[in-house]
């Protein structure tokens, strides 16, 4: 049976549990959000993600009642929340610092919420019993917190606030007072309750790695700005800005001026020849590269507008079809220094022709060597620091202009057996398709 993925964003039919619309809050002459639009479904884990003070405790706490909006509108399942005092909406909130009454067991800090709704004693049992089972708490729901660890009170947090099953439930930095360990353990139990739940999470968080673990969609925020909501792949993959590509993970940014390179004539081809050859032949009709029109359409249709003619390139050469060393036409080239070799991305869509660009490369798909490669693009530099991770090193290389690039490499082998060191010469190489195409 194939798998169903869960993605309600490309559904048009679907509709957002959540609505921004066009939603401003200000406190005095400061902007806190800034013409907000976004849509956010149900049984989402969705993440918000910036720096300090971008904005995403502001719409955190606008969702849970406590601010309302300057302008715009707030929609929950259809209705404006706009006035909905916080204790009648269906939203629940767990906050960084647990909030858990000292004096109160685990049972009855659970509990709390249910008696002041209702009296009927054995369904306030029955839903507390349900609640510790889901959190894995049966055995201490009768000590205080005080008696249990940092993340069994996060948990007890977490129980409480799902014991009223609301439609949204709002994360504020959940995970912060957590150690790295412990921190990594409780991502993946947060997935696991909130699938099992089915209810729709919402996350504030300046931790990359943990919006990137657990959320279907990530959105990544700027003074009181959304700069890009996508899955947590596309937002790493297909960034669509500098700001994006260097906040999330590590990036090397290299500033230049791109240059639409040969495409294969079109007139050149017979009407007669398919589009799609299944003929081992070397000749083949042009077709489109399926991941620079997907970078395209996520990146930059939105600034330069959509193709006009989506067959720009050959897909890249086969061993059998082409010399290993042979580049195949299409995208463009980026000059960026004097006397250095024009870089090549297969992928950068040769409407940027003219224009200044950055080209974005994340270090794993940099290779670092003591020979000169056989690569698209290869340039040469020094090893000047060198970041041990255990599994990983990160390699920090100094090209003849000074540039710092960086490349990554699994270790394989003992560090004390490690073929490049420091002041080492080396070659750093990518494909013709690793690196992004942004504007600047």
């Amino acid at each position: 049976m194939a798998e169903t993925v869960f993605a309600p964003w490309d559904d048009a039919d679907k509709k957002p549990l959540i609505r921004f619309r066009n939603v401003t809050k200000r406190f005095g002459e400061f902007v806190a959000i800034d013409d907000l639009t976004l849509d956010i479904y149900e049984r989402e884990f969705f993440a918000l993600l910036g720096p300090s003070g971008c904005g995403k405790t502001t719409m955190m706490r606008m969702l849970a009642g406590f601010e309302d909006p300057t302008e715009g509108a707030i929609e929950l399942a259809g209705q404006n929340i706009a006035g909905v005092p916080a204790n009648k909406r269906a939203v629940n909130m767990m906050f960084q610092s647990y909030a858990l009454f000292p004096h109160l067991s685990i049972w009855d800090n659970i509990a709390f919420g249910l008696r002041r709704e209702s009296s009927d004693k054995a369904a306030i049992a029955a839903r507390v019993e349900e609640m510790l089972k889901l959190t894995r708490l049966e055995k201490f729901a009768r000590r205080k917190p005080h008696q249990i660890s940092g993340g069994q009170r996060q948990r007890v947090a977490l129980a409480r606030s799902l014991a009223k099953a609301p439609k949204l439930l709002l994360l504020d930095e959940p995970l912060g007072a957590l150690d790295a360990k412990l921190r990594e353990a409780t991502q993946f139990e947060l997935m696991d309750i909130q699938e099992k739940t089915g209810t729709t999470f919402v996350i504030v968080t300046h931790d990359q790695e943990e919006a990137m673990t657990v959320a279907s969609r990530v959105a990544v925020m700027d003074e009181g700005r959304v700069m890009q909501v996508a899955t947590p792949t596309d937002i790493y993959e297909a960034p669509n800005s500098a700001y994006v590509a260097d906040f999330i993970g590590d990036v090397t940014l290299i500033d230049g001026t791109a240059k639409a390179r040969s495409a294969p004539e079109q007139d050149a081809i017979p009407a007669e020849v398919p589009r799609v050859s299944a003929s081992p032949e070397p000749t083949r009709a042009p077709q489109p590269n399926a991941l620079g029109i997907w970078l395209h359409d996520k990146v930059l249709a939105p600034v330069i507008g959509p193709r006009k003619d989506i067959v720009r390139q050959l897909p890249p050469p086969t061993a059998q079809d082409s010399p290993k060393s042979e580049t195949p036409p299409g995208g463009v080239e980026i000059t960026w220094a004097e006397g250095q070799p024009a870089l090549i991305a297969l992928d950068g869509d040769q409407a940027l022709d003219g224009h200044a660009v950055k080209l974005a490369l994340r270090p794993e798909k940099v290779t670092i060597s003591k020979e000169k490669p056989d690569a698209v693009n290869a340039l040469q530099g020094k090893v000047i620091d060198i970041a041990y991770l255990g599994n990983l090193s990160t390699y920090h290389v100094e090209l003849v202009d000074g540039t710092m690039i960086k490349a990554q490499t699994a270790n394989t082998r003992r560090v004390a057996r490690r073929d490049i060191t420091w002041e080492d010469p080396v070659w750093v190489s990518w494909s013709g398709t690793a690196g992004v195409v942004l504007i600047t």
